[in-house]
């Protein structure tokens, strides 16, 4: 463990007093024994509440909705990977012989969910202050590079929004077609805002994921932009 607390040290300016419990929060459910599934459930409440502060200081003026969409764009999965990634979690991992195999060291819900652990160890070890200054020190950057909510909105409640706005009707949505086999399909659809004669198309794998395309490219020529 001497490696893996030499790069706690240096990535979260962190040292457990109980290192038993660091290795804890390392340890996958594939390995042998104890693992960081209760870690990682305190680890997410730890983190939801010390970003929601920091999130609620940084923007005084966000609504509870703007403030719900930026804490959840922090602490999602993906961005929680992320971060690990950067941080060089996955050498650290501890697991399974078959899941290291299969590069678990590497997989995103493996790393965030042993980064929430490691929130949650802190907690235990030292306290909500200490937790603090961690989840402060991993989240640096990104907060202070924090979005404008409305880039948070995903295109269908914003093109909704720039209509309702200007008094205009709600775009209408329609299936054009659906291609490929059952586990493949590929979904084609229109967005049409027929006080402004303008037509968008929008393609993916799902109808809803169509639809957001075709939102997309729709708000890109409203904006003068070509889609």
């Amino acid at each position: 463990m001497d490696k893996a607390e030499s790069w706690l040290d240096k990535a979260l300016h962190y040292r457990f007093r109980d290192t038993d419990l660091f290795a804890l929060a390392l340890t996958h459910r594939s390995a042998t024994g104890r693992n960081n599934e209760r870690l990682e459930f305190l680890g997410d409440a730890v983190l939801d509440f010390v970003i929601s502060d920091l999130v609620f200081k940084i923007r005084p003026e966000a609504s509870e909705g703007d403030l719900s969409k930026l804490r959840s764009s922090l602490v999602k999965d993906t961005s929680l990977a992320s971060l690990a990634v950067g941080l060089g979690l996955g050498e650290y991992l501890i697991l399974g012989s078959g899941e290291r195999k299969t590069g678990g060291h590497r997989r995103d819900s493996i790393l965030a969910d042993a980064l929430e652990a490691i929130f949650g160890a802190v907690y235990l070890d030292s306290g909500i202050d200490a937790a603090r200054k961690v989840i402060g020190h991993v989240f640096a950057e990104r907060l202070e590079d924090l979005p404008d909510a409305e880039v948070l909105r995903d295109p269908k409640t914003r093109l909704q929004e720039w209509l309702q706005a200007r008094k205009l009707a709600l775009p209408e949505y329609e299936l054009v077609s659906v291609s490929g086999q059952a586990h493949q399909q590929r979904f084609a659809v229109t967005c049409t805002v027929t006080e402004l004669s303008q037509t968008t198309n929008g393609e993916s794998t799902t109808r809803r994921k169509a639809e957001q395309q075709s939102a997309k490219n729709m708000l890109k020529i409203l904006s003068g932009e070509r889609p």
